[in-house]
């Protein structure tokens, strides 16, 4: 499964970590994704939403 939100469409940020040697390594900066029961249209259903649209009041848990 992908590590995106399926509301705000956040994904994974890619990068470097770049040691005090300037030594590059590549990373991934994966978003805080979490499965919650979300209320749409009176149904209930099961969405992987992040942490950021559950704390705006994007979704109503249901």
């Amino acid at each position: 499964m992908s590590r995106k939100c399926e509301i705000c469409g956040k994904g994974p940020k890619t990068g470097n970590t770049v040691s005090h040697a300037h030594n590059k390594n590549r990373m991934r900066q994966l978003p805080n994704i979490q499965t919650v029961h979300v209320k749409i249209n009176g149904h209930s259903k099961t969405m992987r939403v992040c942490t950021k649209c559950i704390k705006s009041g994007r979704i109503t848990k249901g």
